[in-house]
This record gives structure tokens, sequence and C-alpha cells, in this order.
């Protein structure tokens, strides 16, 4: 279809089902990107689905199946999203293998003779608009020899790109003729869907990802985070270190492998909660599938996380309320817990503490009076944070609520590996050590280093603040004395002048005296 009539074909269905109703369909804590919603109006109608998929052959299933997951999930776009992308990625067709070493050298800039020994022509794993395939290299690299290298097939990307200006482009439309769309912003919201559909094929993101949570869990004996090859990282490409794996999911094969459940479970909860609360750097779509295990003798039993393409953080401050609010629910201690959600603004000011505790204790109770094995520290979590809902002004971060949501989705894999885990309490006891590192000496030290920078910049400056400080105390005493002289001098002259006035007065009543007498 010519690009003109495409641009005209969707503006024309944009116009025709408003701004305002793409608005209103959004959920109230979040401004949905007004495409889905678009989407969502469209499939209502007869033969809807098959225009769109015409007009955006590649971001028309994307969208449908992002409106269908949302409808599950309307409090999480970026999980819906994730969802939609994951679903997608299941029925794209990978390139064929005569077209995987033309692709792969473009991608890399260079050709593949001499850099590689073998690459495997059928992929590993293969998504949406990108694919993994295991490779040897000629010379090692860091020790590494084996690798996996994933790329994105740069077509489909050229693809999509074409089909989000046109969305951009029916967007600046939309704001021309409407006042509802200019109010709303769609043109903002188009490009933050860009945003966020085109950052998951940025391959050196990923990759600095990937360190960055090596550089968490460097020498931890739970998971392992492989290495990432720099020298063939790209925009496109991203190489990392290959490990022989098995999916968590896998029951049989980690059986067959002779690896504990138990302590994998155990570890797959603490994991997950120590990336979120304590390094606050943590998977925001954390998917069952792509945990793996190691099944390498040096690493036998031992979490591999993939996809780092979509990561989020939380501040410090969202750590500190999330881990002290923890804490507080599981002591039961809700008053506490009221404070700190005023404290963190996500009440009014105005709101209650004993109305919004009642609110808090009418949630959790039923966690602490079920029986042990029934009791899920991720259902108790989301009390914890969309307790708030019914009162005005309530709202959390939606990254807080991104990152229970990963949590409650670690929980669930590890229940599934070995239903009688105790995860209630293995979440207490790393929210509780994670809060108690918080407050003692490690936590002082934690923010005196932080602040080490600032004080190396300041104690140069002692002697010259300290001379500038005693010439302000010697200029405020000089002050005091100047206006202390100064008021006794206008007392001596009221004196005086009285004094004069006196003398005047005294002189003139002797002298009027005096000539009476005379007479």
């Amino acid at each position: 279809m010519p690009p003109l009539l495409r641009r005209s074909l969707l503006l024309f269905h944009a116009l025709r089902f408003g701004a305002r109703l793409i608005w209103l369909a959004a959920p109230r804590e979040h401004k949905l990107h007004w495409m889905i919603t678009l989407v969502k109006r469209v499939h209502a109608t007869e033969g809807g689905r098959d225009s769109l998929h015409s007009l955006l052959p590649t971001l028309g299933p994307l969208a449908s199946t992002f409106m269908q997951s949302l409808a599950e999930r309307p409090e999480l776009a970026t999980g819906t999203l994730h969802d939609a992308f994951d679903a997608i990625g299941r029925m794209e067709a990978p390139l064929p293998p005569h077209e995987v070493e033309p692709a792969l050298a473009g991608a890399l800039g260079r050709p593949l003779t001499g850099l590689f020994t073998r690459v495997d022509l059928l992929p590993a794993r293969s998504g949406f608009a990108e694919q993994t395939h295991l490779a040897r290299l000629a010379e090692p690299v860091n020790g590494h020899r084996d690798i996996a290298i994933k790329f994105v097939r740069a077509a489909q990307v050229e693809q999509i790109g074409d089909e989000l200006a046109l969305l951009r482009w029916v967007a600046r439309w939309l704001e021309k003729f409407s006042r509802d769309a200019r109010r709303l912003q769609v043109r903002a919201l188009a490009q933050s869907f860009t945003e966020d559909v085109l950052r998951r094929f940025d391959l050196r993101a990923e990759a600095a990802n990937l360190s960055q949570t090596g550089h968490h869990f460097d020498g931890d004996k739970r998971l392992v985070v492989p290495d990432v090859i720099w020298d063939l990282c790209t925009a496109q490409t991203l190489a990392v270190q290959h490990l022989d794996t098995v999916s968590a999911t896998n029951l049989p094969g980690l059986l067959q492998h002779r690896i504990k459940l138990a302590p994998l479970a155990t570890h797959i909860v603490e994991v997950v909660t120590e990336q979120a609360f304590e390094h606050g750097f943590f998977h925001a779509t954390f998917d069952a599938e792509h945990v793996r295990v190691s099944v390498e003798p040096e690493t036998l039993g031992r979490i591999v996380l993939a996809q780092f393409a979509v990561m989020s953080s939380l501040s410090s401050h969202e750590r500190e309320f999330f881990v002290h609010g923890a804490t507080a629910m599981f002591e039961q201690d809700y008053g506490r817990l009221a404070d700190l959600h005023r404290e963190a603004g996500h009440v009014e000011s105005t709101t209650r503490t004993e109305v919004l505790e009642a609110e808090l204790r009418r949630r959790s109770e039923a966690h602490f009076a079920a029986e042990p094995e029934d009791r899920t520290a991720g259902a108790l979590f989301h009390h914890l944070l969309h307790a708030v809902l019914p009162f005005e002004g309530g709202t959390v971060s939606p990254r807080l609520a991104t990152a229970q949501r990963s949590f409650q989705q670690a929980e669930a894999l590890a229940r599934a590996l070995h239903p009688g885990v105790d995860t209630w309490n293995v979440a207490r006891t790393v929210l509780a050590g994670i809060a108690q590192r918080d407050i003692d000496h490690r936590g002082w030290i934690k923010r005196i280093a932080q602040e080490v920078p600032h004080l190396a910049h300041m104690l140069p400056r002692l002697p010259q603040l300290a001379v500038r400080y005693l010439q302000r105390q010697h200029d405020a005493a000089g002050s005091r004395q100047h206006t202390q002289l100064l008021r006794e001098i206008g007392i001596e002259y009221r004196r005086t002048r009285f004094l004069l006035w006196a003398c005047a007065v005294c002189g003139g009543l002797l002298g009027a005296g005096a000539v009476l007498l005379t007479r």
C-alpha cells in the first residue's frame, strides 16, 4: 500500500474514533499510549483488526497482543508490552540459514572470516525482530571461546521504525484537528511509545545492563552472570559467554542433572528480592521462561538470568520505603506503615492515620491467618502498595508496582519448582537483613562514602571558610559596638539638650524675677 494512502487511512481511523475515547479507555494510574486504545476501538468494529493489520503489518499484531494483555493486567503497561513482545516473538519466523551469515556480518560491520571458526546457522532462540546463535571464536576473548551472539534483523527493525514514524505523523495531525488531542499531548505519548519499542533493539544498552548486574552480584554463589564480549557488541549485536543451561521450568531436565530444587527455589526469591530492593536495579519484565539454570560442572545449579533489554530502577527513597514498609507489614505494625505512606507522599498529608491503618489491617490480616503453606508474600506486598488507592490522591510509583510484580512472578516460579518452599519467611528474612544493613554501621559507612566526594571538595576550602567566618564575626562585633556607641551618643545628646533648655528656662525665670524686684 502506498505510504500516502496508509497515512490517510490511519488518520481517518484516528479521527473517527476520537482522542477523547482513547483517553477515557486508559487506566487512571497510567497514561497509556493512544495507539493501544485506538486499536481497542478499531477491534470493536467488524473487520477493524484486519484493516489495522494491513495498515501496520508489523506493529498491528503487536498492538493486538498488547491490548489483550493490558485487559488482564491494566496496572502495568511495561509488563504487558513485554508480554506482547514475547507472544509475537514466538510466532516470528527466524531468518533462513543461508541469510544468517550476511545478516550477522552486516550487524557486526565486518566479515566473519577469521573471527569465528563456527557459527550455528539454526538459532538457539528467536524473538521479535531478533535471534540468537551459538558460535566459536577463532581466538579466545577473556578466556572464552564459545559464545552466544544475538543480533537484530535489520530489515524488520527498519519496517518497525517506518510504522512508528507513521504513528507519530498521525499524532501530529490529531493535535492539529483536535483540542482534546492537544490537551492529552498525543504526540508525546506516541514518542514515548516509539522509545519503548526501539530501546528493546539497542543491544549495546542490554550489554551494559548485563554487565552492571554482574558487578552487583560479583562473587555470589547463587547465580552466574555471563561475561560480555565487548569487542563484538554493537547497537545491533550482543555477544556473551555461552553457558550450558536448562530452563528453570524444565523439571525433568533439572532432576536429570541432579539439581536440588529446594535451594534453587529459595535462591530465586532471594536474588530477585536483593536485585530490586537492595541494588535497586532489576528486571522490569521477570519471565519464568527466561530463567535458566547452569548445568556446567563449575557452576552447576546456579541461576542464569537472561533478557536484560528491559530493566528498571528504584530510587533510594523508594527502596527505603518498600524495605521498611514490608518489615512493618510483616510485624503487623500498620500504624508505622501508614506513617511511611504519608511521609512518602502516597496519600494526602491530611489523611488520617487511623483510617489508613484500618484499611491496611483489613486487607492484610487474612494473609496472616492463613496456613503457612498458603501464605504468599507477593500478595501481601500487593496490599502494601495498593491499599492507598481508595484514598484521595492515593498512588504509588509505577516502578514500585513493577518491582512487586517481578517479586510475585519469582515467588510463583519458586513454588512451582518446590511447593514446600517457605517464600514468606525467605522474603521476610531477606528484607529484614536489608533493613538491618541500612540502619546499622554498614548503612552509616555507605552514607559517609556517598558524602566523601563532597568532602574532598570541601576540606581544602576549610581555612578560607574559617577566615570568612571570623571576618563575619568581627564585622558583626564591630557593628554591635558601633550601634552601642551611637546609642550612647544619642542619650548624651538628649541629656545635654535637656540641661540647656533647663538652664535657659531657669535663667529666664531668674531674669524676670530680678526685673520685678528692682521696681
